[in-house]
């Protein structure tokens, strides 16, 4: 074989090599755009993101544990360890502002087994709790928190009683005798402390048109008038900075009759009693009337010394009963005074 051929016969096998290695080549990069086409999202036209992009991505980022607990130090100095979501909340003669919260109370607050009637709406499925609330029933309803509003609740030693069971946090004197303040605190203490102040606002508004409606019904110049409590035969006045009194004094603005005054400066709770010979000198234009007596007859109401009174005479008593929230105090309580106020005076 001549020095040519063989020069030929070697470059086709050289050629032929080349050849082969081309395609192996081609074949091996469309192995791999197969690979990326069956990880490409159908109909994106994007490639898949690589591993360092999905350790970057948000989703891919690890999630910071939710709180569960909070450390709050209440108004008495007791540092409470507060769950953040409490599920289980017992709040006795509190249960108003936790409704208003959105919170249904593991019990609620009773005497001889009769709740708060006003508020058995929301309530009527909640078990009662006796009003001085014994450790023993306090343990069976596992609460996994509880408040505190009457300080004598937890007199002689008996808060640590209460702690042991579950977190307890105590308003205090100066809190709980200020609705306002007990609402936005509760709401604080729940994590609802948005809510509360939302809450209040709206009461607020609703006070502002309510103010209105009576300064047009009564041309500027609003009425005076009292809240009385008949209860056993007895007459008990309403003093005129706390309960149903607050709402028709601050709230609302009505007129302070003399006798409320003079009543709400002596010794006693919330209501003070008044006789009858005291009834004659009130002023009052209106009466707003708790009747605890309507069972046995109301004999009280037929006394010829209260059908004297002024208020009795020009047919201005509009009465409740004792049911009825003009006995207590919250957010649900006056708002409901509120709406008997202005269904007796600007309907």
């Amino acid at each position: 074989m001549g020095w040519k051929r063989r020069n030929r016969l070697l470059y086709a096998l050289v050629a032929a090599a080349m050849t082969v290695m081309l395609l192996a080549a081609c074949g091996g990069n469309n192995d791999k755009a197969g690979d990326a086409g069956a990880t490409e999202p159908a109909g994106t036209g994007q490639a898949a993101p690589s591993q360092e992009q999905e350790a970057a991505s948000p989703e891919a980022e690890p999630q910071e544990d939710e709180q569960t607990e909070r450390t709050l130090v209440d108004p008495l100095g007791h540092e409470v360890v507060v769950p953040a979501k409490p599920q289980r909340v017992l709040g006795s003669y509190l249960e108003d502002y936790l409704v208003a919260l959105g919170v249904e109370p593991v019990a609620q607050w009773s005497v001889g087994g009769s709740p708060m009637g006003y508020l058995q709406e929301e309530l009527a499925d909640v078990q009662t709790v006796p009003h001085d609330l014994p450790f023993e029933a306090v343990t069976s309803l596992a609460p996994d928190l509880i408040l505190i509003g009457d300080e004598a609740l937890i007199a002689d030693g008996k808060y640590d009683t209460y702690a042991k069971i579950a977190p307890t946090y105590a308003l205090g004197q100066e809190v709980n005798t200020d609705w306002r303040k007990a609402l936005l605190k509760i709401g604080e203490v729940l994590g609802k402390g948005e809510e509360a102040q939302s809450v209040l606002d709206s009461y607020d508004e609703e006070l502002r048109v309510a103010r209105e409606k009576i300064d047009a019904a009564y041309e500027g110049k609003r009425p005076s008038a009292t809240a009385i409590w008949l209860v056993s035969k007895t007459f008990w006045m309403v003093s005129d900075n706390q309960s149903s009194g607050d709402v028709l004094y601050r709230d609302l603005g009505l007129a302070v009759p003399e006798l409320v005054e003079r009543i709400s400066k002596g010794e006693g709770g919330i209501w003070k009693s008044v006789s009858l010979e005291a009834l004659t000198e009130l002023d009052a234009d209106h009466i707003f009337l708790i009747n605890s007596d309507a069972a046995t007859g109301s004999e009280a109401l037929k006394d010829p010394i209260w059908q004297s009174v002024k208020a009795v005479k020009n047919g201005n008593v509009h009465e409740y009963p004792a049911n009825s929230s003009w006995l207590y105090t919250g957010i649900i309580a006056n708002r409901q005074i509120v709406e008997d106020v202005l269904e007796s005076l600007a309907p």
